[in-house]
């Protein structure tokens, strides 16, 4: 299966920029990505994901989202392949933060993207085309 036709997995940020008008380059990658994911069935995400976003879109954005509006982009973002975490993925992101020296979080995110095959992670946190415990890295914002 080539990248192009594998699950790729989202992180906050980029879901984030989808829903932030603050920067219309950022936003429109942002959008761009995630309707390509839709229409390829290939976007997946975590239950981590889910809660940061909707916190940062209901409380960190210049004009916020209602908890309302959130609530109805997290139902519809629940039909993607989801990751729901158990101890032993808490356990495993420790190893990853550990070997890789990330924060905690970005352990959580790439043990939840390897748990769901994932051969992309789309964020602006990590540098891009660094490969992680058989992720590769990538950011959908081209300058």
């Amino acid at each position: 299966m080539s990248d192009e036709y594998s699950y790729q997995f989202v992180d906050t940020n980029v879901l984030v920029y989808a829903y932030d008008s603050s920067d219309a380059q950022k936003q429109q990658q942002a959008k761009k990505l995630l309707q390509q994911l839709w229409q390829q069935q290939l976007g997946c995400l975590s239950i981590q994901v889910l809660q940061e976003f909707f916190v940062t879109v209901t409380r960190k954005l210049a004009k916020p989202l209602t908890p309302l509006e959130a609530s109805q982009i997290i139902a519809d973002l629940g039909l993607w392949r989801i990751h729901q975490p158990q101890v032993e993925d808490v356990l495993s992101a420790i190893q990853i933060q550990q070997r890789h020296q990330l924060s905690f979080w970005d352990g959580m995110i790439i043990r939840s993207a390897s748990q769901l095959g994932c051969q992309i992670i789309w964020t602006e946190d990590l540098n891009s085309e660094q490969i992680i415990e058989g992720c590769t890295i990538q950011t959908p914002f081209v300058t």
